[in-house]
């Protein structure tokens, strides 16, 4: 019975949500509606864009020639952690990712995510399958990699050397 009575609840805020003028609603029902709403919607789906940037769970794409990277599977490669303080990776950055059932570190060379000024933005977010020590597990990248991470030197010069574009 409460689930019926939840729903009934939700269509009737969404029904004063959509025939209310704002300038009537800003008094207390104004604020409970609004809370309301929000604490229903987040259980649905979220209210901000979807981030671009990569965390936990985000499906990521392998740019890389590598055999990991490129052979058929029926679930893509995501994320499992990111090596940093925030939690979320920025170009540049290492992850751990679940591939094909095993944990392979990569390092990100593009996000969907607008980044600083004059910064390229990508369609995908792409990795680069490397090593524990650090060295790249293929040996081109398929795609133009950003030229920002030149300025982040020696760390990446083994990838920045199979890249053939930047951009």
């Amino acid at each position: 019975m409460r689930v019926r009575e939840g729903v009934l609840l939700w269509i009737l805020v969404a029904w004063l949500c959509t025939r209310i003028p704002m300038a009537l609603v800003n008094g207390r029902l104004g604020l409970f509606l609004t809370h309301f709403s929000r604490a229903v919607n987040q259980r649905h789906f979220s209210l901000t864009g979807a981030c671009g940037a990569i965390q936990k769970l985000t499906r990521v794409r392998v740019v890389d020639n590598s055999a990991l990277g490129n052979t058929p599977y029926h679930r893509p490669p995501k994320c499992i952690h990111v090596y940093n303080k925030t939690g979320v990776g920025k170009v540049g950055d290492k992850i751990l990712l679940a591939i094909k059932g095993e944990k392979k570190k990569a390092l990100i060379v593009g996000h969907k995510m607008p980044g600083p000024r004059m910064s390229p933005r990508f369609d995908s977010n792409n990795v680069v399958l490397i090593e524990d020590n650090g060295n790249p597990t293929g040996t081109r990248i398929k795609i133009p990699i950003p030229s920002t991470l030149r300025q982040q030197g020696g760390e990446y010069s083994k990838v920045l050397a199979i890249a053939s574009n930047f951009v």
